[in-house]
């Protein structure tokens, strides 16, 4: 196992160069650059605009404004700015807390209703609840994240007020303090609850399908033949081998939360790494909207990773030499 792990870290470095050549081209096919939306005679001089783009280095040849980049990029300069006009890292660093309290706390959700309703279905197949579950199910399917949100937004923060609609602290509040804590709790929650609750529908029915199969297998039968209580065939004999394709997802996950939260955080104003990614955009923000897609494509790979490593924890005839 450790050696087919040095195996997929060494091959993850020339994945990681393709994929920088594949991003810096597609960001730099987007009409205009950062300092597009600043050439107005009655606000900025023309002449300082060109001259921040020779500063920039955007008027020198693709090829070498990407062997810069990506050189700079392995030194661990990731660029200023143009927007904010700090260090990429810096910026990235304040917003990145806040998008992986959102994904855990999504996460858990996903996994608490995932494993609660799938038990439910596997284990009583083409009941009423089954058939109430996968209703609902289809409605996660059918129903888009911004829709979801705008929706939970209307209901439970304008109408019911129980929870606030936009940010991710409130304001004044010292930092480190249990009000500090129980308020970003407060704010997570909805955004959370939109993320995790849509992701439940695909891994319910891959886990009530699982358990409805494994509870046909041979060695069920010999469970119960033994006269092994109902509850621990379920729980441990069959819920252990239904688990494996959830595995997969688990390291899918770790990217999929922070890249699904895109479009969540720029609906409730939650500022975490997927509303900067909209702006830097918006911006043409190129140090910054390089940097995230990078990270998004290592968090993908190294997802790829965990899955495969999980695989042999949670089923011990898998093993990888």
């Amino acid at each position: 196992m450790l050696k087919y792990t040095l195996r997929r870290i060494l091959g993850m470095i020339p994945m990681l160069l393709l994929t920088s050549v594949v991003v810096f081209s597609l960001a730099k096919l987007m009409p205009g650059d950062s300092l597009s939306g600043e050439i107005d005679p009655n606000n900025t001089d023309p002449q300082y605009i060109a001259e921040m783009r020779e500063k920039l280095g955007y008027n020198d040849p693709e090829y070498v404004q990407y062997f810069r980049w990506v050189t700079d990029f392995m030194k661990g300069d990731f660029g200023t700015s143009t927007r904010y006009k700090i260090d990429v890292a810096d910026l990235i660093s304040e917003r990145l807390s806040n998008t992986i309290f959102l994904g855990i706390t999504a996460l858990i959700i996903t996994y608490i209703l995932a494993f609660t309703f799938g038990m439910i279905s596997g284990r009583k197949p083409y009941t009423i609840r089954d058939n109430l579950i996968a209703g609902i199910n289809y409605i996660g399917l059918a129903i888009p994240s911004f829709v979801a949100g705008v929706i939970t937004i209307y209901i439970f923060a304008f109408k019911l007020n129980w929870f606030p609609s936009n940010g991710s602290v409130g304001i004044g509040l010292i930092k480190g303090s249990f009000e500090y804590y129980m308020s970003r709790l407060h704010h997570v929650f909805l955004p959370a609850i939109v993320l995790g609750a849509l992701a439940t529908a695909s891994y319910t029915q891959f886990l009530r399908n699982d358990i409805i199969e494994n509870s046909r297998k041979d060695f069920v039968r010999t469970a119960r033949a033994k006269g092994t209580h109902e509850n621990k065939i379920y729980n441990v004999h069959i819920l252990r081998n239904s688990m494996i394709p959830l595995v997969t997802f688990l390291g899918f996950d770790i990217a999929a939360l922070i890249g699904g939260a895109v479009i969540t955080e720029t609906i409730f104003t939650y500022p975490g790494i997927g509303q900067l990614m909209i702006q830097s955009v918006g911006t043409r923000d190129y140090p910054v909207l390089l940097t995230l897609l990078m990270l998004f494509s290592f968090l993908t790979l190294l997802g790829n990773l965990i899955a495969d490593i999980l695989y042999g924890v949670v089923d011990p005839r898998i093993r990888v030499s």
